[in-house]
């Protein structure tokens, strides 16, 4: 071991090798000498392991190969395309919804040269990003005006500071939601300024309770929907008109965060406890949050509609800079927007809309398809199996879809080992094991992905 560890040689002396000089023609001096450190370590790791076998030929080009091998390694993109086939429709760890192509086609001509992004070409002066989509969200929503940020957090932090810093917020017990990554809504009403005062319990709150606990310090009453999960049996909430009715009572403003939102009904395919965003503003909720990357099908944003006045005051606001949506988000949420109106079907153009929608038959066709390709390449284990898919992205928590799956799995691989092995594929494939097995499910795959996942089974199936 001794022997092997003094046969290592000194990076320096690596770096006068003519083969690695040729490497450092290609790439920085900096990448070589890590790279260089990089596979030195790894194998007076492998000495000490006794891991190891015969030392390489430093002076090889096979060595300079796995130099520039690892360069190119930490070259690489962090961030991928990858295969969603968990069947999670909106699955926040994946990118969430999955834009249409008139939206990627406006967000590329944008990135591509200068716009009109804060210039009014009308007048030749200085314009607001906000109009690109304001009157579109109108039309669509009823509100008397919209602003957009960047996500909806921000947008729920950005109204509480304009409209109750200083003052207190009244809600309800019940709808003091968490998010993914930790993010509560109590933490963002503190962070605002405002005071939060809790009414009602868990599971039930009354019109009183909010009567009750208003007072002159009171500025806003916030309703949240409950979108990522349900409280089921004995519960109770006023309606949003008897809560929008006292609030033009007190003189406060009523505001929700839904969180999601739809701009249609999705009740015909089945998905009913998803409030739409118009429907809401019509019984008389003053303001309005919901995002653009989860049910409306684009990209990420915090969209704020409802009464003018308040709006005005959320456009002027100090920190509405800090928040402002950026120039391709803007250009895809417009895009997608328009895709609500006709001549466009939404449901057929929004790909999140349209695998909501997709009848359950074509579904059954892709994963029967799929199956027989990977039959055809010899992936053995393979079965099309009943599945359930969901909404995901805190949506709709308790509505399953019926969905298809092509059920996968490979002598000599743990459903773990297969499924990490799809991860690490060209084009990474990430699915969810049920039963030991690893499952496709359909509902999220496209037939252009289909190719690739064929080609990654085949792949690792012959390893």
């Amino acid at each position: 071991m001794a022997q092997d560890l003094k046969n290592l040689p000194q990076i320096q002396s690596l770096l006068n090798q003519p083969l690695i000089a040729e490497v450092l023609d290609l790439y920085s001096h900096a990448e070589t000498v890590a790279a260089l450190r990089t596979v030195v370590a790894r194998l007076r790791t492998n000495i000490l392991s006794n891991a190891h076998g015969d030392l390489p030929d430093f002076t090889s080009s096979a060595f300079a190969a796995t130099i520039a091998d690892e360069i190119e390694a930490k070259r690489a993109p962090s961030l991928v395309p990858v295969i969603n086939a968990t069947g999670i429709i909106i699955h926040t760890n994946l990118g969430r919804a999955r834009m249409a192509p008139h939206a990627i086609s406006a967000m590329q001509a944008i990135a591509t040269g200068p716009s009109n992004l804060e210039l009014n070409l009308n007048t030749g002066k200085r314009g607001s990003r906000h109009a690109h989509v304001e009157q579109l969200i109108c039309e669509l929503t009823g509100a008397e005006a919209a602003v957009v940020v960047n996500n909806c957090a921000a947008a729920v932090l950005l109204s509480l500071m304009a409209t109750a810093g200083g003052r207190s917020v009244v809600a309800s017990r019940g709808e003091l939601i968490e998010i993914g990554g930790s993010f509560r809504l109590p933490d963002v009403i503190e962070q605002s300024g405002a005071t939060l005062r809790e009414v009602g319990t868990t599971n039930k709150t009354r019109l009183s309770d909010y009567e009750t606990a208003i007072d002159d310090d009171t500025a806003v009453l916030l309703k949240s929907h409950t979108s990522n999960f349900k409280i089921v049996g004995f519960t109770s909430s006023p309606s949003r008109r008897d809560l929008a009715r006292l609030a033009k009572e007190k003189q406060v403003i009523l505001i929700e965060d839904l969180g999601s939102g739809v701009l249609i009904d999705l009740s015909p395919y089945g998905l009913t406890d998803e409030p739409v965003v118009s429907d809401i503003l019509e019984a008389g909720v003053d303001l309005v949050m919901f995002s653009g990357d989860k049910l409306l099908g684009g990209p990420q944003a915090g969209i704020i509609a409802g009464r003018r006045d308040i709006v005005a005051s959320l456009k002027s606001h100090p920190l509405m800079r800090a928040l402002r949506i950026d120039k391709l988000s803007l250009a895809a949420l417009e895009a997608t927007l328009r895709l609500y109106r006709p001549p466009f079907d939404p449901i057929s153009e929004i790909p999140v809309l349209a695998m909501l929608s997709e009848p359950i038959r074509d579904v059954e066709d892709r994963a029967n398809a799929l199956a027989q390709m990977l039959i055809e390449v010899g992936v053995v284990g393979v079965t099309v199996e009943k599945s359930v898919a969901y909404v995901g992205g805190g949506s709709l928590p308790e509505q399953d879809i019926k969905s298809f799956a092509v059920s996968v799995s490979i002598p000599d691989f743990s459903a773990e080992s297969l499924a990490a092995a799809l991860r690490k594929s060209d084009t990474p494939v990430v699915g969810r094991i049920e039963r030991e097995h690893v499952m496709l499910d359909m509902r999220t795959i496209r037939d252009d992905e289909m190719p690739l996942i064929v080609r990654a089974l085949d792949q690792i199936s012959n390893q």
